[in-house]
């Protein structure tokens, strides 16, 4: 397994890790994604750790606080050798607190978290939503006292703009409060949105990203295909409105691609999917979903080999899109590209 720093910081993480969004199994999103108890957590972290995989994520609104408990009662007994990972602000009940970032929702966040996990601290702890209604001094003077307290070590968002990443960077700096280090993004071959802003900010700012739904909510698994009805146990039935958009003929014309390389490589199409991001720059670690020891195992194989420069070609063409205003003239313009080089300048070259 690599290891990779995550962001700026000193934390070395695996750059495969495992998401506990399938423990619990509670509601109807949570539900369809997977119904891991703890018998069966237990089993998944046994064979992350013999394939050196380490981090574990999660979040208070997986399940209603359940994925957390799961996990805590997964990993117990071996705290020590684990990295945790949970998230919070996203509403967890109708109260007029039950949601955002405010110093009363945070502290009480942690308190839940940390009793939840059967844990004395939280090594990363992130932001799920940026709150707009509370002042971004309030949030991170909370996680600094949380820091200073030892019950965090450290802090990270999810899901934020790059006008709300950049200037919850430079409060943290005004203030010498602690900053974030780690962006836990969508990204996959079939939604590479992530290039256009949040990449250069990353790589600029010292942001590591870890990319949850690598598969694109499931569909490049192989399964879902041109021509072709939805696999009968597929989540999509159940979750498709949840997950990010698709263009249907894209989706297809990147599986071809998949496919064919899986062919060429021996490797199945997941590991293929998975392998092309972990290329990518400013990725920590990828987020692994599984239901199961098959799945997990499966995914796992997407380390210790790498595509060629040719592939990555062809996946990158697949997938392409058009930046949207302001990103696509210094993609298209050499005049724009003179004064600030496009994202393609970030890619490895192939």
């Amino acid at each position: 397994m690599e290891y990779r720093r995550l962001g700026a910081s000193g934390l070395r993480v695996p750059v495969l890790s495992l998401g506990a969004g399938t423990f619990g199994g509670q509601g109807p999103l949570f539900g369809a994604w997977g119904r891991v108890d703890v018998e069966e957590a237990r089993r998944l972290v046994d064979i992350c750790l013999d394939a050196g995989v380490t981090l574990f994520d999660t979040a208070d609104v997986y399940s209603g606080g359940a994925s957390e408990e799961v996990l805590g009662g997964a990993i117990k007994g071996r705290r020590d050798q684990v990295i945790l990972s949970t998230k919070a602000s996203l509403p967890v009940g109708d109260g007029p607190n039950d949601a955002g970032s405010s110093r009363f929702r945070l502290i009480e966040a942690c308190e839940q978290a940390l009793r939840r996990l059967g844990t004395d601290h939280i090594d990363v702890f992130q932001l799920h939503a940026f709150d707009a209604g509370t002042p971004i001094e309030e949030v991170l003077s909370t996680l600094d006292e949380l820091v200073r307290a030892g019950k965090l070590r450290y802090v990270g968002v999810s899901n934020f703009s790059g006008w709300q990443l950049m200037k919850s960077l430079a409060v943290a700096e005004k203030y010498g409060y602690p900053r974030y280090i780690s962006h836990q993004v969508y990204y996959s071959l079939v939604g590479r949105d992530y290039e256009w802003e949040l990449m250069p900010l990353g790589l600029d700012q010292g942001v590591g990203a870890l990319v949850w739904s690598p598969l694109g909510w499931g569909r490049l698994t192989g399964k879902v295909r041109r021509g072709r009805p939805l696999p009968a146990g597929s989540r999509l039935h159940d979750t498709a409105q949840f997950g990010p958009p698709v263009r249907d003929e894209q989706l297809f014309d990147i599986v071809d691609v998949l496919s064919e390389i899986a062919e060429e490589t021996g490797k199945a199409v997941p590991q293929v999917a998975i392998n092309w991001l972990l290329r990518r720059p400013t990725v920590s670690s990828v987020i692994l979903g599984a239901r199961n020891e098959e799945q997990l195992r499966q995914n796992l194989g997407a380390v210790g080999w790498t595509l060629t420069a040719a592939q990555a070609a062809k996946l990158e063409a697949a997938s392409a899109t058009t930046a949207p205003y302001p990103y696509y003239p210094y993609e298209r313009q050499e005049g724009f590209a003179q004064l600030n080089p496009p994202v393609s300048a970030l890619l490895p070259t192939p």
